[in-house]
């Protein structure tokens, strides 16, 4: 680095410094809003597609008690999750 560089580097005032975490700031939290948008579509689509099972005759509650009692007697990751996309 040159004493050019150095120099361009310390130059940044504080009030520069200040507008320029409060504008990351600012960016983030607009994008932390968008992300809880999209979260909320998604559990809004999940929960029309539980419906739309249980109106075939899909318990998916039971296929949820069902892997639980063999979470408990097989130790296995696979076993353990539990996750939604395990019962289909």
């Amino acid at each position: 680095m040159t004493k050019e560089q150095k120099t361009e580097k310390i130059d940044i005032s504080k009030d520069e410094q200040i507008g320029f975490h409060k504008g990351a700031l600012s960016t983030l939290a607009k994008e932390r809003e968008e992300m809880a948008k999209i979260i909320t579509i998604v559990d809004q689509l999940m929960q029309m597609h539980i419906k739309a099972l249980k109106d075939l005759g899909v318990d998916l509650e039971a296929k949820a008690k069902e892997l639980a009692s063999k979470a408990k007697g097989d130790k296995s990751t696979a076993s353990q999750k539990g996750k939604l996309d395990e019962l289909i």
